[in-house]
């Protein structure tokens, strides 16, 4: 088989394949041969079909399966052959000119680029640090109480005040007609737990319960509701019913509520810091490597295969869509998602992917075994049986290829970090958190 391979632009590429013709007529005949054998038709017992009735009938779509697996074996041949890392799907297309007994075809593909990754010594990367505080574990504390709070109603002429659960009706109204989703009836919620817009929860602290008011409101021009959205509405609430919040006391009833193994009061924090560190050293390493992989990135050249930032992108509006479908949308899948949304991500994605492959393979910076076990035992830890989460990772080839593509992860931010320039910078739990 004579090959030759043409450079057109940047990552393309196009191979000449040559086939002798007498090849793909003597598969065609083996198979047609091999399905004589099965065939059924009527008026012929099966297997006694003439061939020349087999070859009438199937001949066409069997050559073109043929003509389907030679090419594809050749060109894949040949592809090793020439030592091509071929990205995407060739385009394969039959020429004309074709020397007499043989099959001429044209595959036109891409192929991955040299990654070139500059001296990383020259890459500046600002590393973050946290620690836990008592103050976080006070914060997580009062989450835990206010989840596990009772209320109990307050009397008539007690105002509401934040921390309170109020019962309501309210109607809002735009140019004298209510809209949709502005009117409820013995609403529920608490006042100054943000679960309403703050001019809303402003109006409502002070009432008391059989009061009424009538307020305008203006709505966030990024609010979800987009028929009300930058708009103003005119309000009218009526306070049914006001509770006080009581919250359990942190005394070893509540650690023994909590499941905690040494149910005091030191033993619930302990339990507390320990599972805020685990935490926060996870949230550390994802922020820590988003910025190794930025400057990772800045420091290398490459071109992108269009077949994998394609492919890339398909993926992305099939999640798009599934998405979607898990909201409810009608026909979801149908739905048209534009390509172009996702294309600045798509091709990150590629960019980030290619770059990091080649810094682990120039690098030896695959997963070890013992790293694969240390990481997921970490994951099992917080759980009630560890040993039962390892178990449910290492029967799974996907799972463990998650786990995998983190290690490797973290092997190259652990190497960037070795190289580069780091800034360290110490930020407190609550912006770790994203609690500012």
């Amino acid at each position: 088989m004579a090959v030759t391979v043409e450079n057109l632009e940047k990552l393309e590429r196009k191979m000449t394949l040559t086939l002798p013709l007498n090849t793909i007529q003597s598969e065609v005949n083996t198979r047609l041969k091999k399905l004589a054998r099965t065939v059924k038709m009527d008026g012929f017992r099966p297997g006694k079909v003439p061939m020349s009735v087999v070859s009438q009938r199937y001949a066409y779509s069997v050559h073109y399966e043929v003509m389907n697996d030679k090419v594809g074996e050749a060109f894949a041949v040949a592809a090793n052959e020439a030592k091509l890392r071929v990205a995407g799907q060739p385009r394969i297309s039959e020429k004309e000119d074709a020397p007499e007994g043989e099959l001429a075809f044209d595959a036109i593909f891409e192929v991955y680029p040299e990654v070139k990754i500059a001296d990383l010594a020259n890459a500046e990367v600002e590393k973050v640090s946290a620690e836990v505080s008592d103050a976080a574990i006070d914060k997580t504390l009062d989450i835990l109480r206010k989840q596990r709070r009772t209320f109990a109603q307050r009397p008539a002429d007690a105002p509401a005040q934040d921390g309170d659960r109020v019962t309501i009706d309210f109607e809002g109204k735009m140019d004298g007609e209510t809209f949709a989703g502005g009117k409820a009836e013995d609403f529920q919620f608490i006042v100054g737990d943000g679960q309403m817009l703050k001019e809303f929860e402003d109006a409502v602290r002070g009432m008391k319960s059989g009061d009424s008011k009538t307020f305008p409101l203006n709505f966030p021009v990024d609010y979800h509701g987009k028929d009300v959205a930058g708009k103003q509405a005119d309000f009218l609430v009526t306070v049914k019913k006001i509770e006080a919040a009581n919250l359990p006391e942190v005394n070893e009833a509540l650690a023994q509520s909590l499941g905690i193994a040494d149910a005091t009061v030191e033993g619930l924090r302990s339990d507390i810091k320990k599972n805020l560190e685990r935490e926060v050293k996870f949230r550390l390493l994802a922020r820590n490597k988003n910025a190794v992989m930025d400057a990772l990135v800045a420091h290398a050249e490459l071109d992108l295969p269009n077949a994998s930032v394609q492919a890339e992108l398909e993926r992305l509006v099939e999640g798009a869509r599934a998405d979607l479908k898990k909201r409810g949308i009608k026909d979801a899948d149908k739905a048209p998602i534009p390509d172009d949304i996702f294309r600045p991500q798509a091709e990150k994605r590629v960019r980030l992917g290619l770059v990091v492959a080649e810094l682990v393979r120039a690098n030896e910076l695959q997963a070890q075994p013992e790293q694969l076990k240390a990481h997921i035992e970490e994951l099992a830890a917080s759980y009630e049986k560890p040993q039962e989460v390892v178990r449910w990772y290492l029967s799974d080839n996907s799972r463990m290829a998650e786990v995998e593509a983190v290690v490797i992860e973290n092997n190259v931010t652990d190497f960037v970090l070795g190289k580069a320039k780091v800034n360290e910078k110490a930020i407190s739990f609550d912006e770790l958190m994203g609690q500012n």
